[in-house]
């Protein structure tokens, strides 16, 4: 079986370059959140309503969901590093032109332009990372890379937003761009260079669904994320009708985000040698917090112990799915991985339609115990998935695979 992409195990762990992808990735949350927070600046900008001006973080989504399975086929010739700088240079224009922009329609192109390249990052920046680090460390350096998102959701998009109000929405964004090009010099220089072999396996979204394994995390993975975003999407009116302080709003967003980083942190001490029972623990802990969370009314310290507790399992199961899901597409990894991007864009959005249904049928404090359902769906998968998708990790099969029964009896001497 032939390697997609050929690179040598380096001795050194390659700490620049995990960091240069970390930025990458807070850069494209960053770009993907921005105009959420700037949306009254933008619609008068633009001379557009609020919910038209919406649309730039809807379209984003979509496009991805659209364009990520056959540009990752159009483009899979491209070196990767040529692809990795290419996309962050993409990232700089389209927030130059968003910042530049004459009317709503050029805003709008440049989005589409933005988010083609987020969905095309995230299905190229996994695979890369496991071909440039040694096999026990994959899950180390997707922790460090993967702190770059819970960063963008706890710091970017917060001082993007309040640079925004400062400066004006347009020098958020073109300061966002600026950033951009620095990065695209950072990661021209400091990113290996991981050429494709001519007998590499040609990404195939067939062939990699064909692999045991993948359908399950391509479901269970964006089941998580769906429940996230039903409750995260609609966490004001639950904060208001829990009769919680009107600051605990912004005090959770900071919250989630930085358990996050201690939920990445974690999950990068078990991902290669425990991920099995890790992720299995840390799914029943998510479920758990949003079925207790109703009962938090009126006590803010409960309210932010187990949202601290959503966070963190929330940064950790993307750190164990996504070496699930490397591990699982073999060498169709890179098509399994953009599988996955795609069914994760997906969950975001029917999350927040489920979401929506959950707060119009049951009300606010219905809302948590509604997100817990897929996930404890998400758990069912990962308990049936033993054998390809969520097999136990090095030290797991030691504690899990019986002892073999001598037949002779010992001497108690």
């Amino acid at each position: 079986m032939s390697s997609a992409i050929s690179a040598p195990s380096p001795a050194r762990f390659p700490y620049a370059a995990m960091v240069v992808l970390a930025t990458i990735a807070f850069t494209a949350i960053t770009t993907e959140l921005l105009p959420s927070g700037l949306l009254p600046q933008i619609s008068t900008g633009l001379g557009v309503s609020e919910p038209v001006a919406g649309y730039l973080a809807a379209a984003y989504a979509a496009v991805i969901v659209v364009t990520v399975v056959p540009a990752a086929r159009l483009l899979g010739k491209i070196p990767r590093h040529a692809l990795l700088v290419g996309l962050v240079l993409t990232f700089a224009l389209s927030n130059a032109l968003v910042g530049l922009a004459p009317d709503f329609t050029s805003a709008m192109i440049a989005r589409l332009v933005g988010g083609l390249a987020h969905g095309l990052l995230w299905t190229t920046m996994a695979p890369f990372v496991s071909r440039v680090v040694p096999a026990d460390k994959v899950g180390k350096a997707l922790a460090i890379v993967f702190s770059g998102n819970s960063l963008g959701l706890a710091i970017g998009a917060p001082v993007g937003t309040a640079l925004g109000g400062f400066l004006g929405w347009r020098a958020a964004f073109l300061v966002l761009a600026g950033f951009g090009v620095v990065l695209t010099v950072l990661a021209f220089w400091l990113l290996p260079r991981v050429q494709r072999i001519s007998d590499a396996a040609r990404p195939s979204l067939r062939k990699a669904i064909g692999q045991p394994g993948v359908k399950s995390v391509a479901v269970a993975w964006p089941l998580l994320v769906l429940a996230h975003f039903a409750l995260f999407t609609y966490i004001a009116p639950f904060i208001r009708e829990a009769n919680l302080p009107d600051y605990a709003t912004s005090l959770s967003l900071t919250v989630l985000g930085g358990s996050g980083l201690l939920g990445i942190w974690i999950a990068g001490l078990t991902v290669d040698s425990r991920p099995r029972r890790s992720l299995m623990i840390t799914t029943a802990a998510i479920a758990a917090s949003m079925f207790l969370l109703p009962l938090a009314v009126g006590n803010l310290p409960v309210a932010l112990v187990l949202m601290t507790i959503w966070g963190a399992g929330l940064g950790a199961i993307g750190i164990y799915n996504q070496s699930a899901i490397l591990r699982a597409g073999g060498e169709y990894s890179e098509a399994a991985n953009g599988l996955t991007v795609l069914t994760i864009q997906l969950g975001i959005t029917i999350g927040a339609l489920y979401g929506s249904a959950a707060l119009v049928v049951g009300g606010p404090l219905l809302v948590p115990a509604a997100a817990a359902v897929p996930v404890v769906a998400a758990f069912a998968i990962t308990l049936a998935g033993k054998r390809y998708a969520y097999p136990p990790g090095p030290r797991e099969r030691i504690w899990l695979e019986p002892r073999p029964v001598s037949d002779k009896v010992e001497d108690p001497a």
